[in-house]
C-alpha cells in the first residue's frame, strides 16, 4: 500500500497530522479479524450472516477493506499503511464465506448502521460489495433505496462501482445511486493476478444517464491486512475495485478529521474540486483521483 499512499499524496496528510481520528467509517463487507493494524479501534461488530458475537472473516475479503482505509502498517513497519490510520471501524458482516451476499442481510446491515449512527458516531459507510440486479429489477431499487436513505441521514456512503467493466452502463448496483459516491479502479491498465490481467472497472453511464463513478483509486494487486496473521501471514494482495472503495473512505475520513462539520454533500464537492484529471472519458473516470494535499490544503 506505499504505492497507493503515494498516488494520493496521503503520507504528506500524515505529516501535516491528518490521520482520521475521531472519525468512524461503518464497513458492511465480510468481516474482520482482529489483525493488530487496526484492533484496538474495531468500535464494533455486528454478524447478518451467521449472527455470531466475536469479530471474524471466512472470506479475507472485509479484513482487506479495512487495512486499506484504517490499517497503521505497524506489523510492517509502516510500509502497509492505510489511509486513514486512526480511524475507528464498525464492521456490518453481510457477506459469507464464499463473498456471496443476501439482499436482506445488506438492507438490514444498512438500516442498523442508520439506527446506530449516533452512538458510534459513524460518518462514512464503505460497501465494497454490489449486485448485477439489473438497476430497474425490485432488488436493484430496494438497495439504492436504501443506500440513498443513509445518504439522506448524513452519512457519506461510498461503494464500489464493480468489476464488469470497461463497457458502458457497467457500474453494479448500489453503484447507480445519483447520490453515493461510486469508486472506480484507476489502474485497471495495469496487469493484475487476481483478475487475470485484463481492464475491469465498471463505467456508466447508468440507466437515468447519470455519470458514474465519480471517482478513481488504486484497486489493482493491492496489499492489505490478512486474517491469517495469527499464522504469520499479515497481509495480502487482491484486486478490485473492492480496493479501490476503501481509499477514497479513508480520504474522507481525514477530510472529517480536518473539517468536521462538513455534510457529505459537502465533502462529495470538496472531492469534486480538488481531484486529479486522468484524462479518460467522463464516464470512467468521473472527476479523476483525489489529491490529498489539494482536498486538506497542506
Amino acid at each position: 500500500m506505499d504505492w497507493v499512499r503515494a498516488k494520493l499524496h496521503a503520507d504528506e496528510a500524515h505529516r501535516a497530522g491528518w490521520t482520521g481520528r475521531g472519525i468512524t467509517a461503518a464497513v458492511l463487507d465480510s468481516g474482520i479479524s482482529l489483525h493488530p493494524d487496526y484492533a484496538d479501534r474495531v468500535e464494533g461488530f455486528c454478524d447478518f450472516v451467521n449472527g455470531k458475537i466475536d469479530c471474524y472473516d471466512d472470506a479475507s475479503h472485509g479484513t482487506h477493506v479495512s487495512g486499506i482505509l484504517c490499517g497503521d502498517g505497524k506489523s510492517s513497519a509502516g510500509r502497509y499503511c492505510g489511509i486513514a490510520p486512526r480511524c475507528g471501524l464498525v464492521h456490518l458482516k453481510v457477506l459469507d464465506r464464499f463473498g456471496e451476499g443476501d439482499m436482506e442481510a445488506i438492507l438490514r446491515a444498512i438500516r442498523w448502521t442508520i439506527e446506530n449512527s449516533s452512538k458510534y458516531r459513524i460518518r462514512i459507510m464503505n460497501i465494497s460489495a454490489g449486485t448485477t440486479a439489473g438497476e430497474e429489477a425490485e432488488d436493484g431499487e430496494r438497495l439504492v433505496d436504501a443506500v440513498e436513505e443513509a445518504w439522506d441521514a448524513g452519512i457519506t456512503v461510498v461503494v464500489a462501482a464493480g468489476n464488469l467493466g470497461p463497457g458502458p452502463s457497467t457500474v453494479t448496483v448500489p453503484g447507480n445511486s445519483k447520490k453515493v459516491i461510486t469508486v472506480g479502479s484507476s489502474d485497471w491498465m495495469r496487469r493484475n493476478s487476481s483478475l487475470g490481467g485484463h481492464q475491469y472497472s465498471g463505467c456508466g453511464p447508468t440507466r437515468e444517464c447519470v455519470c458514474k463513478p465519480e471517482l478513481l483509486a488504486p484497486g489493482t494487486d493491492v496489499v492489505s491486512c490478512s486474517p491469517y496473521w495469527t499464522r504469520g501471514r499479515y497481509y495480502g494482495r487482491k484486486s478490485g475495485t473492492s480496493m479501490a472503495a476503501p481509499a477514497v473512505a479513508g480520504c474522507i475520513a481525514l477530510l472529517l478529521e480536518r473539517e468536521p462539520y462538513l455534510t457529505n454533500m459537502e465533502v462529495k464537492m470538496r472531492l469534486k474540486e480538488s481531484a486529479d484529471s486522468l484524462g479518460l472519458p467522463v464516464n470512467r473516470q468521473g472527476w479523476g483521483m483525489p489529491n490529498l494535499k489539494r482536498l486538506l490544503h497542506i
